[in-house]
């Protein structure tokens, strides 16, 4: 056995003695959903963090995930290279951003084993750095037409499409590009408008202003917390506002670990996101959330979560602390909320208005989170009632597998529900179940 397996089994049994040894501490919990969740009280965890992720599998004997009752579900499209992210154009053709997260250096034990762990869950790889075109030409709800759209570049996710400019949000930055209707390529030059520093939380995700003027823009952090000290996070765990006209960009609101899918809120007007938040502190703690976003407002990262509840790992600013504003809707401690849109009212039969999420799901906590597709209702511009689920079933019961793991979401232009699953390479289709 060579030297690279035996330490990998080292890794594992440490992480697994490390996890066992927080189930016996008690460290689940009832799960933090809501607009007044339990938060509990923070359980550090030192140098070895719970590492515990299930082996990426796929589907496969027609096997697909399980949707809600009312609801069916097909594969749009299949054979997808890590798909993250779904835009549906105004000539009816859907976008897809094949990309994933690139291995950086290892520093420590813990990042081998991360590392390890990632590959073995497709979570970690060779990007494919591309935007695919899905056509569905006959409206029978499966794309049997596809066609590169766009090629090397630089771990594409956001993309927003206003008149004739077509926008990338790269690792490094948002690029436009000259974009005609209905063109089944891009391969003119493109122009950058901003730029982001890569390495961390990579995605940058991309939303328009519901006038066309601007476009917003989301940057995770760098590291977990300030590991890498708080110069190394400057301009990042923020949304980002970009003038399309001046060329200007400026920081709309900060202290968002990792601001990932975005929506507008049609009734108030006012941007939502969903937010990774940070490791390390026990299962639900503390939870993911989806929340409106204040321009100008400061959300605690990293000094403090769930407004302001301090983090003593870090060193303490009262001043930001004291500005922290509390998230409006808990998802759920570790669950990857990263997907997010608007769903009207009737889209889905049964269904009112209110967001949809994608919960690409844990690798951090004893008992696994997430791995779905929610539904969060909203009454007069708020989220109200608990969640429901829309699309289950992507992880195993013994949570050693997952088939699946949920990430973008959208609006498909037959005005179905369109799921990005970058672990089974699939893009799903949620409608109405036939009688």
């Amino acid at each position: 056995m060579s030297f690279s397996r035996i330490f990998a089994r080292l890794v594992a049994i440490i992480g697994g003695v490390a996890l066992l040894w927080r189930r016996l501490q008690g460290a689940s919990h009832e799960p933090a959903w809501g607009s007044a969740p339990v938060v509990p009280a923070a359980k550090p965890q030192g140098s070895i963090p719970t590492l515990k992720m299930p082996t990426a599998r796929g589907w496969a004997d027609g096997r697909k995930p399980t949707a809600a009752p009312g609801l069916a579900v097909n594969a749009f499209a299949s054979d997808l290279k890590h798909p993250r992210w779904i835009l549906a154009l105004s000539s009816g053709d859907v976008l897809v951003a094949e990309a994933t997260q690139i291995a950086g250096p290892v520093s420590s034990v813990f990042d081998y084993a991360m590392q390890a762990t990632m590959r073995r869950a497709a979570a970690l790889g060779v990007s494919a750095n591309r935007i695919t075109l899905l056509r569905d030409r006959d409206g029978d709800g499966v794309a049997e037409w596809r066609h590169t759209f766009m090629e090397k570049l630089n771990q594409p996710f956001g993309m927003a499409q206003l008149g004739d400019a077509f926008y990338v949000g790269n690792t490094d930055g948002v690029i436009a590009f000259p974009y005609v209707r209905g063109a089944d390529r891009i391969s003119a030059p493109g122009r950058r408008l901003t730029t982001f520093k890569p390495g961390g939380h990579w995605t940058r995700s991309l939303l328009p202003s519901p006038d066309g003027k601007k476009l917003f823009a989301g940057v995770g952090s760098l590291g977990n917390i300030d590991e890498n000290g708080m110069d190394a996070e400057k301009g990042r765990a923020a949304i980002y506002e970009l003038d399309l006209e001046s060329g200007k960009s400026r920081i709309f609101a900060s202290g968002l670990r990792n601001p990932v899918g975005m929506a507008w809120e049609p009734q108030t007007g006012a941007l939502w996101t969903v937010v990774n938040e940070r490791d390390g502190l026990g299962d639900e703690t503390p939870p993911d959330y989806l929340t409106s976003v204040r321009d100008g407002g400061f959300y605690g990262w990293p000094y403090s979560y769930w407004g302001r509840i301090v983090d003593d790992r870090v060193p303490q600013d009262p001043a930001a602390v004291a500005t922290a504003i509390t998230p409006d809707y808990a998802l759920g401690g570790h669950t990857a909320s990263l997907g997010l849109c608007w769903l009207p009212a009737g889209t889905l039969p049964g269904f009112p208005d209110g967001m949809v999420i994608g919960q690409h799901g844990s690798w951090n906590r004893s008992t696994l989170s997430g791995y779905k597709v929610v539904f969060i209702p909203f009454r007069n511009g708020r989220p109200v009632g608990p969640p429901r689920d829309i699309l289950s079933g992507f992880l195993a019961s013994d949570e050693r597998v997952s088939y699946g793991r949920p990430v973008g979401v959208a609006l498909g232009p037959d005005g179905s529900l369109l799921v990005a699953d970058d672990v089974g390479d699939v893009i799903w289709r949620v409608t109405g179940a036939r009688d």
